[in-house]
């Protein structure tokens, strides 16, 4: 970080310039620590500091962290003890930046479209670091779906074509496929997957940014409850938007050798023999599985970073890889799990008009018809490739996103 000429050596103008740098980052993190503004920091306001940038500890846990620091043991810290504790450690070692580095975790793409934005903070606001961050999470979200793209095909097919009598699984279901199409028909529908990205991206960024404004916080980033309202209304907006580009993707995935030429033969085929209603088939449960997943899939992240937080914050402030992947996957799990039963039935609401001799079902209807002709199971079909999918997508996109991010010039925290 101090070699600035990058010649592999530091000479004594490079260390005080570094110095003098990370001296102004710990004033500036002193003061906004110091809420009482009597040049001291009490437990209390390392507890309210680390709240409002969503991550909640106990008091003992706060006094530790001040314990560590306390040199004359009055149980708070002065500028003095501040900076001797911090100055020669890396800058990535204070409360604030690891706590962010935990937030931008959360762009991990996990190949779903309704995962909570990201809070950055004022800063990478005025530099431009915000765009970056977005646009190296969509190229890595690209890159992992591309890698995932069977399994999520296999998945759609499952969802559709599955039964009870038919038993389709992964092997006969990825067999089908091949024999069908040949190995390119198991990237079918990836086009539209990776062309939604950028649009829905950008969309839930800015509703999620005006909506912040609405809710009024006055706070750099929100809380749990709040990121969750925030995040579920962003989804919705962003989702309603783009959402004929997700029937278009299930269509593209489910069509069969030379029924469609490509994105637009569908799109006018679809408009041509069904109408405009056709690209909102599905929308309701959609709508409604936003909310399940968005909530459980943060509380869990929350909660997960948390519990590390209190057992190792103390000895260790970098989660490293596996944990943050962890953490991740752990959560995202568990929100598909709880709107699995509503994503199923959005996509055959969507896939409805290309299967002959069906009739066209609402919501409640389809959810009696499953439950009736397959029992509780049936609801989660494909349930074991959209699982197998997470752990490959999670790293992928992880490692993508970590070289993007250094090729766009964005600081790792």
């Amino acid at each position: 970080i101090a070699d600035k000429d990058l010649d592999g050596q530091m000479v004594f103008e490079e260390f005080v310039n570094y110095l003098q740098d990370h001296e102004k980052d710990l004033k500036l993190v002193f003061k906004s620590l110091d809420r009482r503004r009597a040049g001291k920091i009490y437990s209390k306001e390392i507890m309210e500091s680390l709240q409002d940038l969503g991550v909640h500890i106990s008091q003992q846990h706060a006094e530790k962290i001040l314990q560590s620091m306390d040199k004359n043991g009055t149980m708070t810290i002065d500028w003095n003890e501040w900076s001797n504790d911090l100055l020669l450690q890396p800058k990535e070692n204070n409360i604030p930046e690891i706590t962010l580095y935990w937030k931008h975790s959360t762009l991990f793409d996990v190949g779903e479209n309704l995962m909570v934005p990201d809070d950055f903070t004022t800063e990478e606001k005025l530099t431009g670091m915000w765009w970056r961050h977005l646009v190296a999470g969509g190229g890595a979200g690209a890159v992992s779906r591309t890698f995932t793209a069977p399994l999520d095909r296999l998945k759609v097919l499952m969802q559709v074509h599955g039964s009870s009598s038919n038993n389709m699984c992964i092997m006969s279901g990825l067999t089908q496929m091949i024999k069908e199409g040949g190995m390119r028909s198991l990237w079918r529908g990836n086009g539209m997957n990776i062309v939604k990205i950028a649009p829905e991206t950008a969309l839930k960024f800015m509703a999620y940014e005006q909506i912040k404004r609405l809710i009024g916080s006055d706070k750099e980033t929100l809380g749990i409850l709040e990121r969750f309202v925030a995040g579920s209304m962003a989804g919705v907006i962003a989702q309603s938007t783009i959402y004929p580009m997700e029937v278009l993707k299930t269509r593209l995935a489910l069509r069969k050798t030379g029924q469609y030429s490509g994105i637009s033969d569908c799109a006018k085929k679809m408009f041509r023999r069904e109408g405009l209603g056709a690209f909102y088939k599905g929308f309701i449960p959609n709508m409604m599985g936003i909310i399940p997943y968005a909530g459980i899939d943060l509380a869990v992240y929350e909660t997960l970073k948390n519990s590390w937080l209190e057992k190792c914050g103390t000895k260790s402030t970098d989660p490293g890889v596996l944990v943050l992947l962890g953490c991740g996957t752990v959560s995202s799990s568990c929100g598909q799990l709880a709107s699995y039963p509503l994503a199923l039935v959005r996509t055959r609401m969507q896939a409805q008009a290309m299967m002959e001799g069906s009739p066209h079902m609402t919501m409640s209807g389809l959810f009696k018809q499953i439950i009736q002709t397959e029992g509780a199971t049936g609801l989660y079909r494909g349930l074991a490739p959209n699982f197998l999918k997470v752990i490959p997508a999670v790293s992928i996109s992880y490692v993508v996103y970590e070289n993007l991010k250094m090729s766009l010039g964005v600081k790792s925290r």
